[in-house]
């Protein structure tokens, strides 16, 4: 693929099981089955907007529709690297960093989902070490951080598990429901002092620039 003008395309990262990289369309039509075969049980939702609520076919082209989107919208200012994961070469999920006047503020946000299938397994957690990796090491952030409704352990365990802390609470209307938000931080400090999954960044060199860098 032609990287001149979108080297993200290059940009990949690995860890002992997994591969993290910008989909093209034909990984970005895998990634996009994925999310059509569930994420999560019906009976819950573990998003603040509800897109997962959509059939398998909704569910597919809104995930497609949104890697292509935050290409479309990516500014220095404000950027969303949205990332496909794959084991063994085949694609499990979805990883997200994300980030507004970065070069500012040196925060970044995390969000992330997991084919149903591949869930339970510590996926989960080496995905997100490897973001937060590109985020301290590679791109220089002085905090991460992250958000999880509190009646999703998984989600918040993985975080404390990382290191993250309570940032306060929040609470938002989900399905006509109340719900409460926990949001959680992690500095840099923090992150060294646990980091133990070995990653490997590629490719990030030649795009810094789009990341306000």
């Amino acid at each position: 693929m032609e990287r001149r003008f979108w080297p993200v395309y290059g940009l990949r990262m690995t860890t002992p099981r997994l591969e993290l990289r910008l989909p093209d369309t034909e990984l970005l039509d895998e990634l996009a089955a994925v999310a059509a075969d569930g994420v999560h049980d019906p009976a819950e939702m573990p998003f603040l907007f509800p897109w997962s609520d959509a059939g398998p076919e909704g569910r597919g082209r809104a995930t497609f529709q949104h890697v292509l989107g935050t290409i479309a919208d990516w500014r220095p200012e404000k950027w969303t690297l949205s990332l496909a994961v794959l084991r063994d070469g085949k694609v499990v999920g979805r990883q997200d960093l994300f980030a507004t006047d970065f070069a500012m503020t040196r925060e970044a946000k995390t969000g992330s989902w997991l084919g149903i299938a591949h869930q339970g397994q510590g996926i989960g957690t080496e995905m997100r070490a490897a973001a937060l990796h590109l985020a301290f090491e590679g791109l220089g952030a002085r905090w991460v951080t992250s958000a999880a409704m509190t009646d999703n352990p998984r989600s918040l365990g993985v975080s404390r598990k990382l290191g993250y802390r309570p940032d306060g609470l929040s609470t938002a209307s989900v399905r006509g429901e109340l719900r409460t938000i926990q949001r959680l931080r992690l500095d840099r400090a923090e992150w060294e002092s646990r980091r133990a999954v070995p990653v490997h960044v590629h490719g990030l060199e030649a795009c810094g620039e789009l990341f306000g860098v």
